[in-house]
């Protein structure tokens, strides 16, 4: 039989070996759980590099102020200023031996201290001390003899003429945009030439006039030519090359017959063609200008020539007087001098044809617009035939039938109501005979005056060209016609 005692050691040594085992497994958790709480150490020494180089950076600039408001746009340039009266030099051919009566057209037209111009003479002549201050300057031609002229039937004054332009430039004037040639017996409606020129760059090469009213003038000079006694317009920078070519250019042409010819010649080797305005008016014409003047084309009138030659524009005075009575309407309203409208007396069936400044004429039934618009047939062409084929423009009859001549009205008095701010214009009956008529309308006879009245109406080239309208007004005379002539207003 065992004793008790004898279990003791065993049970001793198994207690032992449970607290070993467990004191091992402590201590494996206790080393397991150190190791991992070392590896899950974040590792910051990045941070500390990044730290670092921070601190070594230069500070940061602050941003740069916001830049300045930018500066207001500067003004635009002004406008070109327009085309005055100083900023033309005329070049005017003259005649000595014509001196004595061309001279008085010169007056009628020139404006003392205000157009800048040289009369160029073949030989001197006298002027009086008075005469001075309403004359440009006079100056003698430059000699010729050197150039060649061929022409029989021409004269070699054509030389000389045709180098005016150039001997004008060469006196050097200042602030020059436009050289303007004409002869002496050249009469200029200055305002309407300013008018015409405004519309062109006087920088650019501008050669500007008109042809001739005879086909066979046109057909032997040339449709293409300015005629210098209607007048012709050069550009500066054109009259500079033209002077630096002429006398080579003249030169080469000696068969030629004028001096507008040779000008034209020289202006085809430059490659500048005619700028053509129907108001430059050369008038090779002869006889009465009435149908001319009283269906003007609807243009300004820029020149008049060979006064001379044709009848007195007003029956019954000299030409010169003449010319002065018809200035007198430019001075109220050069734009609108000798411009055409039309009236219908619906009452009394009769047509009305109102030239400006210049005549009425009142005709018995109803004629259209387009025939009024022709010039009647009161002028014979160049060679003095009456050829309606010779003109470079349509022409009609003076009348169609008997009772269908004109009544004239010449103007016989304008003036300026300043209360009514009205132009009123007075023409008086110009009495002729006429043929018998058996129409039983009432006959233009009875009427002994016209009163014209319109306003003013210096802007009217700045709209697009038309005629202006005409109305009849009642009149409590059967002597007096009254007629209003107003702006002809687009239609809205």
């Amino acid at each position: 039989m065992n004793h008790p005692s004898s279990h003791r050691p065993t049970f001793c040594l198994i207690r032992n070996s449970i607290a070993t085992f467990f004191i091992t497994l402590l201590l494996i958790y206790t080393l397991y759980s150190s190791k991992l709480i070392l590896h899950n150490t974040p590792d910051c020494s990045h941070l500390s590099s990044k730290l670092n180089l921070q601190q070594q950076l230069p500070a940061p600039t602050p941003p740069p102020p916001p830049p300045p408001p930018p500066p207001p746009p500067s003004p635009p340039p002004p406008p070109p200023q327009t085309t005055q009266l100083n900023h033309v030099v005329f070049g005017i051919a003259a005649s000595s031996s014509l001196w004595p009566t061309r001279k008085e057209y010169i007056k009628l037209w020139w404006k003392p201290n205000q157009t800048r111009g040289v009369v160029w003479l073949d030989n001197n002549v006298r002027v009086t001390p008075p005469e001075k201050s309403r004359l440009p300057e006079i100056r003698i031609s430059g000699d010729t003899t050197k150039f060649n002229y061929t022409n029989k039937q021409g004269s070699r004054s054509a030389l000389r003429i045709s180098r005016v332009v150039s001997e004008t430039l060469r006196l050097g004037m200042r602030d020059v945009r436009w050289f303007v040639m004409g002869d002496d017996d050249t009469v200029f409606v200055v305002e309407n030439l300013l008018r015409v020129l405004e519309k062109y760059d006087h920088t650019q090469y501008y050669y500007i006039g008109s042809s001739s009213e005879s086909h066979i003038q046109n057909i032997l000079f040339s449709y293409t030519m300015a005629y210098g006694g209607g007048g012709f317009a050069i550009s500066y920078p054109l009259a500079k090359e033209l002077d630096k070519m002429q006398d080579k250019c003249i030169q080469r042409y000696p068969g030629l017959y004028g001096s507008d010819d040779r000008i034209q010649a020289c202006m085809s080797e430059l490659g500048v063609p005619l700028t053509k305005e129907s108001g430059f008016h050369q008038y090779d014409v002869y006889g009465n200008l009435l149908g001319l003047l009283g269906a003007h084309p609807i243009t300004p009138l820029v020149s008049l020539h060979h006064l001379d030659v044709v009848d007195p524009i007003f029956p019954g005075m000299t030409r010169v007087k003449g010319l002065y009575r018809l200035f007198e309407s430019v001075e109220q309203d050069s734009a609108s001098i000798i411009q055409q409208s039309f009236c219908y007396d619906k009452d009394k069936y009769w047509s009305i044809s109102v030239s400006w400044g210049y005549v009425v004429q009142i005709m018995r039934g109803v004629i259209s617009p387009r025939e009024l618009a022709m010039p009647t047939r009161t002028f014979l062409n160049w060679y003095k035939r009456a050829d309606y084929t010779a003109y470079a423009f349509n022409t009609r009859p003076v009348a169609r039938h008997p009772c269908q001549k004109p009544f004239l009205f010449y103007l016989s008095s304008t003036k300026y109501d300043e209360k009514r701010r009205q132009i009123i214009g007075v023409y008086s009956r110009y009495k002729e005979a006429h043929p018998y008529c058996r129409w039983k309308s009432d006959s233009p006879e009875k009427v002994t005056s016209v009163v014209v009245l319109k306003r003013s109406d210096s802007s009217r080239w700045e709209r697009a060209p038309r005629r202006d309208c005409c109305r009849v007004l009642p009149s409590r005379r059967s002597s007096v016609m009254y007629l209003w002539l107003e702006i002809a207003e687009p239609v809205r």
